[in-house]
């Protein structure tokens, strides 16, 4: 949700990748490109499978790649729909300005696993969902959610459910996906009616769910009742059954959470108190517990970090910092189980609502939603460094990017 909406409302508010990566991210101060290696412990399947993250993939990207952006529709200078362009995977130049029109407030945006259909949230009074074939843009319809201010969706790994949270009513939502990737009526509407709001908050508010990346459990990130709920999804049914909680302190207000490749730590990203954790996941329970709050690097007075993004060798994070206007840099440590600050870069815009990874790692992309800009990145892999790969993207009301 925007967080000028939700700041409103209690204080007083994509990574997606393609394919398997989209169903799925405080130590000494620097300045990006300052490490001068890999960071001991960092390990992964990923990053031992290569002596380091700078050699040649097997197969280097050839040609333009897509690259969709979310928008907000009703708001002055907002888009007309989801943005359609394309990226070079070399220099990261992003090109085109074709639009999909017909989806009011596409916030937020993700891909089915086998790339055939783009599904897209729409933030409003009455939230839905919606899903638009790739191969000509068609619109396959939309469904609502039960909800209000639909504003982050997931598609589960076996493609065949598509997962929703509602900002405004503090509920989350199951739909079936047929086939055609066309998406058939909700089969499930889950409420966060407990714990109580947070000191100051209003209500639950639902700011994300996700599969875990073993695929046993979906979680859902509730920033108005501090916590992240645990469920078991019934593939056949297509129903949510609550197996656990987990809890942030009082008033952190957690908003996203992404999970390292390894699949037991994930990072959270929590906007109202300015913190960011390292959580560890239990696959048998399903039940994630919250390590202590650590910095977002951030500088400025009033910051509200936004989500987190990991290389696909699992070794750095990237953290969006609105307010700050920065994009944090963590070494990942300890297979996962720690992250160490290294610094911060300017993300390239005014107040980055959401950031991403390219499948290989390469750019990374930060959608800045009041400069309506998107920035893009080169990633060393050696040190995890940022380097900035030309202007700024103009994109009206840029909230989200994403990149297959």
């Amino acid at each position: 949700m925007d967080s000028g909406w939700s700041r409103r409302h209690f204080v007083g508010a994509l990574g997606a990748a393609a394919g398997a990566s989209a169903l799925s991210g405080c130590g000494d101060g620097g300045t990006a490109g300052s490490t001068p290696a890999r960071p001991s412990g960092s390990t992964s399947p990923g990053a031992t499978a290569s002596a380091t993250a700078s050699a040649p993939a097997a197969k280097e990207p050839s040609g333009p790649r897509p690259l969709y952006l979310g928008t907000y529709t009703s708001v002055e200078g907002g888009g007309e729909g989801i943005g359609v362009t394309a990226y070079d995977p070399v220099s990261g130049r992003i090109t085109g300005s074709g639009m999909i029109t017909g989806v009011p407030d596409p916030s937020y945006l993700a891909v089915h696993p086998d790339g055939r259909t783009l599904y897209a949230v729409q933030e409003r009074e009455r939230g839905a969902v919606t899903a638009v074939r790739t191969s000509d843009r068609e619109v396959l319809g939309s469904r609502a959610t039960g909800g209000a201010h639909t504003c982050q969706l997931a598609v589960h790994p076996g493609g065949r459910w598509l997962l929703s949270a509602d900002y405004g009513s503090g509920t989350v939502a199951v739909h079936p996906i047929d086939a055609s990737g066309a998406l058939g009526e909700r089969t499930a509407l889950v409420t966060h009616s407990r714990p109580a709001p947070g000191p100051g908050q209003e209500g639950p508010h639902a700011h994300q769910i996700l599969t875990t990346p073993d695929g046993g459990h979906v979680l859902a990130v509730d920033l108005g009742t501090d916590t992240v709920y645990s469920y078991r999804l019934d593939q056949r049914a297509g129903t949510l059954t609550e197996v656990a909680r987990a809890h942030t302190r009082p008033g952190a207000g957690p908003r996203h959470l992404t999970f390292h490749p390894g699949g037991r730590y994930a990072y959270l990203a929590c906007e109202v108190d300015d913190t960011v954790s390292v959580c560890s996941y239990d696959p048998s329970s399903g039940r994630l517990t919250i390590g202590r709050p650590q910095s977002t690097g951030a500088k400025a007075d009033t910051n509200y970090p936004a989500q987190f993004a990991v290389t696909p060798d699992g070794a750095y994070a990237f953290l969006a910092n609105r307010g700050d206007d920065t994009v944090a840099r963590y070494a990942v440590e300890a297979d996962g189980a720690r992250l160490r600050l290294l610094g911060t870069v300017p993300s390239g815009g005014e107040f980055p609502r959401q950031l991403a990874l390219s499948p290989d790692g390469g750019l990374l992309f930060t959608a800045n939603q009041r400069s309506g800009t998107v920035g893009v990145f080169h990633v060393d892999g050696r040190d995890g460094g940022l380097r900035r790969a030309g202007e700024p993207f103009p994109s009206p009301v840029a909230v989200c990017a994403l990149p297959l």
